[in-house]
């Protein structure tokens, strides 16, 4: 019988094989149990949550061309995290007269029993990937509360010290400043966009600082020292970088909250 392998490995998980050692668990299921692998399909830095793995829809588009019987997964949470999904490729697949099985999990039997336990397996990594994301969502809470760096992209005018805190950047916080009080003094976006470039600073991508940036920094509460994620609001979780009353008379003060913590 002919297989293919599919391996995927998400940004999203702590601790899970790599794409090599997937593909060296399968093949060894493979050898052990007289499969010929004639392709790999491999999904780097993809979760399962999503549709959106180029390999896996290729994959379940050649399972209607015949070219393999088999479909060897590492888990079977390497193909879906979620029951329905699940369910609705695993019917495609047997329409198409493929099956999907486990390098490392039990054999599961085609009978009742077996129907019962692959929903058991499945629902296991379902409720696994969903309590994960609680806990990370509850520690990037935790950590916007502290005014900790939660990753990403840093704020302009700040910089993150070894303790994961944000501080500002002496360069760059007096700029934040003097544009504020410049636009409340009645400057435009393109003369605050032409005197930050005539001074040769950049965004933090190391880029031009367009309209869109300088819009979104005169609205963000950050520069208050007010951190938010999701519902919660922290106020003076950091370092201020612009005062309480030159917001005020800001014409766009900061009535739009930017509500990204990066």
């Amino acid at each position: 019988m002919t297989a293919v392998i599919y391996a995927r490995y998400s940004t999203d998980s702590q601790r899970e094989e790599s794409i090599e050692g997937q593909i060296r668990e399968c093949t060894a299921y493979a050898e052990k149990n007289g499969f010929t692998v004639v392709k790999h399909y491999i999904d780097r830095a993809v979760s399962a949550k999503t549709d959106n793995r180029p390999q896996f829809q290729q994959m379940i588009k050649d399972s209607e061309r015949g070219i393999f019987d088999v479909i060897i997964v590492w888990k079977l949470d390497r193909f879906a995290r979620n029951r329905y999904d699940s369910a609705r490729y695993k019917t495609q697949l047997k329409r198409n007269g493929v099956k999907l099985v486990s390098a490392t999990e039990v054999v599961i039997s085609a009978g009742p029993e077996g129907i019962i336990l692959e929903s058991v397996l499945e629902g296991y990594a379902e409720y696994y990937s969903a309590d994960l994301s609680e806990k990370v969502v509850r520690g990037m809470t935790k950590n916007a509360l502290k005014g900790i760096y939660n990753g990403g992209t840093i704020p302009f005018g700040y910089m993150i010290d070894e303790t994961r805190h944000y501080q500002p950047d002496p360069l760059l916080a007096p700029y934040v400043e003097q544009t504020f009080q410049k636009y409340a003094d009645g400057a435009t976006m393109t003369d605050l966009r032409d005197w930050l470039k005539a001074h040769n600073i950049k965004n933090s991508m190391d880029g031009e600082m367009s309209y869109n940036t300088i819009q979104r920094m005169l609205s963000s509460r950050r520069y208050i020292g007010e951190l938010c994620l999701r519902d919660v609001v922290q106020p003076n979780a950091i370092s201020a970088l612009v005062s309480g009353e030159l917001v005020g008379v800001s014409p766009l003060h900061l009535a739009t909250q930017d509500r990204s913590v990066a």
